[in-house]
């Protein structure tokens, strides 16, 4: 026979709830920095509350997408039938050091290109 256990928290549950009171809490701190600021030096600029609105967007667009990108990289991990990302790391790890210190090498070249790249792009 079957249980049904309601109160009960997974993991996950936990993470989100962690993440949900840290945004709280630096949303309440919000007012007190500016008090801050403004209590050491009065010739700094009272910062306009629209902008903890763009800051509050930026941050659910920045998880959204965070969260979009792990589930398609699950999603690829699946399809193409490749072990999971623990089984990588520690088949990584059992690499020589030469190539793992080319893999690094890389991985920076290629941000340091996407980084090239978003610079040009602005200008």
């Amino acid at each position: 026979m079957k249980e049904l256990i309601l109160n009960t928290f997974r993991e996950r549950d936990v993470e989100v709830l962690k993440v949900v009171v840290l945004f709280v809490i630096l949303v309440l701190m919000w007012p007190m920095v500016q008090q801050q600021l403004l209590r050491f030096d009065v010739t700094v600029g009272y910062v306009d509350p629209g902008i903890l609105v763009l800051v509050v967007i930026s941050l659910i667009c920045f998880m959204g997408l965070v969260g979009l990108c792990w589930w398609l990289f699950s999603r690829f991990l699946l399809v193409f039938e490749l072990p999971e990302i623990g089984g990588m790391v520690l088949r990584f790890n059992e690499l020589e050091l030469w190539f793992q210190l080319g893999f690094y090498f890389g991985v920076y070249a290629l941000l340091l290109l996407a980084g090239v790249g978003c610079f040009v792009a602005v200008l």
